[in-house]
């Protein structure tokens, strides 16, 4: 851990801006994901966000490992206590809900959201989510809310993008902390008001897939569920990942 600033300010000064308790800034480390559960085992209290600047295996869905590069993009992760597992399962979608309107502000064009847990500016991968709660007796004892954005452009990854140029991350966390909390502390299914807006953002709507099932995509339920239509009817699936045809 280390004392260093985003953008000529430091930890507390966001904390203060963001209404957070606590914001921890971290130069290097494997993820943030498990700084937070580092963090969460250590008691640190709701509401606090993590932010490296970079980080050597960060991680997404099925184990999937990455590194990302300091100072192109934003890698924090979001610990928050909640006082029942109700809306768990819709998190990372309700985040993606809440988050695509903030990155929205930073981008030229509309940020869709791909099931389960992706950002898309066009066709190409502006940043992901991840949620991983740690249960103890069927409580979950703290939740960890991953979220990596891309503010420039991986050179060597043709399928992502980043934002507007001139972005920068302390504008971006500031901006993105408060709607990630927000999220994280609504409760229950999906509202017909956030099933609208995904509806509206669904990168997939309407196109044909491969995984987790061939068919076409018709949106998704309101416990977080893709809708596939395919050769033998209409089926829902709260796993897998999505993959087009081509």
């Amino acid at each position: 851990m280390t004392n260093h600033m985003i953008d000529g300010l430091d930890a507390d000064a966001l904390a203060i801006a963001m209404s957070m308790p606590r914001v921890v800034l971290m130069e290097r480390v494997t993820s943030t994901m498990d700084e937070a559960h580092r963090l969460g085992a250590e008691g640190a209290p709701g509401g606090t966000l993590i932010i490296a600047d970079e980080q050597t295996a960060g991680r997404g869905r099925g184990g999937k490992r990455w590194t990302s590069e300091p100072d192109l993009g934003l890698w924090m992760t979001l610990l928050e206590r909640p006082s029942t597992p109700s809306g768990l399962d819709v998190l990372s979608l309700r985040i993606g809900l809440h988050a695509a309107p903030v990155l929205e502000l930073f981008s030229s064009a509309p940020v869709q959201i791909k099931w389960p847990n992706d950002l898309y500016i066009g066709s190409r991968k502006v940043g992901g989510v991840l949620v991983e709660a740690r249960w103890r007796e069927q409580k979950a004892e703290w939740v960890a809310i991953g979220i990596g954005v891309n503010i420039v452009s991986p050179a060597d990854v043709d399928t992502a993008v980043g934002l507007l140029p001139g972005t920068r991350r302390s504008v971006l966390a500031l901006a993105l902390a408060p709607a990630l909390r927000a999220a994280a502390l609504a409760r229950g299914a999906l509202t017909a008001a956030e099933l609208a807006e995904f509806d509206r953002r669904d990168y997939a709507r309407d196109r044909r897939c491969l995984k987790p099932a061939v068919g076409v995509a018709n949106g998704i339920t309101n416990d977080g569920a893709l809708i596939i239509t395919g050769e033998h009817g209409v089926t829902h699936y709260r796993a897998g990942s999505l993959e087009f045809a081509t």
